[in-house]
């Protein structure tokens, strides 16, 4: 899987759930991420950021009861405490670990151990990266929180016409080797630009995406973002998805479930709409249609500054169609 942030924690979560004999999981995660308690360590201490590979590590972590309070511990939030409010203990341990050991690889690696998990992680690019934009207009944002939390009046409702990585960093060896022997590269859900496309930008990622010969599935958004993918249709989010990666994914699935209403007024009220289903049967793609709702309405950690998303995929839904596939 390629990915960052809660899409990849939704979807390695539900897919740890079946034998190891089925699946062998690796995720491959981004290292523009700048906002929140992420940002904060990564300015203070200059590693790479750490809150992708949390997500991820704890997705797969091991069910039992030592391994559930471990996951709810590497994902516990502070929200008090002077310089530690809004941080993960997850996060401050894997910098602890880094500092200690003198690589963030071996920090992941530690880390894995610790929490027992299933399946491997690594980062897209072995140094930390500034995710910059460039919108319809000729402005250029740069940093990963400023693209995905745009400040009021500015751009919000621009188009990104170009999206790079700074420096010109490459894919680490781990990940080109991931992708090149994977079966099934899962991209999505997530933010188009700053979770699935800032992996993409980086240098030979894109390369190693059209030599692969792995199947592709795209999950497609619940909902567009305002400042990010204002007014797209899921054939937007297509159009975009080709051009970046430099080929068609095999499968596209996507919600079909309505969402409550009152979530809907939510979201309107920050101009965020259901992404509108406008696929059409020309296209080289095998489309699958369903409910992959979750049910309940997310609540948001006390201490956590950064927006998130109020509903999201069911990760066992994912899983059992993603499952039918392989």
């Amino acid at each position: 899987m390629i990915g960052g942030g809660t899409g990849t924690y939704t979807v390695l979560s539900g897919l740890k759930k079946y034998p190891p004999h089925e699946l062998v999981l690796s995720a491959i995660v981004t290292v523009a991420d700048s906002g929140g308690s992420t940002g904060r360590l990564r300015d203070e201490f200059g590693y790479l950021p750490v809150g992708d590979f949390r997500m991820a590590l704890t997705a797969l972590a091991d069910d039992g009861d030592t391994g559930d309070i471990l996951r709810r511990l590497f994902l516990y939030r502070f929200n008090k405490g002077e310089g530690l409010s809004g941080h993960n203990f997850g996060n401050l341990l894997l910098v602890a670990m880094t500092d200690m050991f003198g690589s963030e690889e071996r920090a992941i690696e530690l880390a894995a151990k610790i929490l027992r998990v299933r399946g491997k992680v690594f980062p897209i690019a072995n140094e930390k990266l500034t995710l910059a934009a460039k919108y319809s207009s000729g402005r250029i944002v740069k940093g990963e929180s400023r693209i995905d939390e745009p400040e009021d009046g500015h751009g919000k409702e621009e188009k990104i016409t170009s999206l790079w990585v700074e420096p010109r960093a490459e894919i680490s060896k781990s990940a080109k080797e991931e992708i090149h022997n994977a079966d099934f590269i899962i991209l999505g859900p997530g933010d188009l630009y700053t979770s699935t496309l800032a992996n993409v930008v980086v240098f030979g990622a894109k390369e190693a995406l059209r030599q692969t010969s792995s199947k592709i599935i795209y999950i497609m958004n619940l909902m567009t973002k305002y400042g990010q993918t204002h007014n797209f249709t899921s054939k937007d989010h297509m159009n975009e998805l080709v051009s970046y990666i430099g080929k068609t994914p095999d499968y596209v699935m996507i919600n079909t479930t309505v969402l409550p209403n009152d979530i809907l007024k939510e979201y309107s009220e920050e101009r965020d709409f259901p992404v509108e289903d406008d696929l059409t049967k020309s296209h080289p793609y095998i489309i699958l249609r369903g409910d992959f709702l979750q049910e309940e309405k997310v609540i948001k950690p006390s201490g956590d500054v950064i927006k998130r998303s109020l509903i999201r995929h069911d990760s066992h839904k994912l899983a059992r169609a993603i499952i039918e596939l392989l």
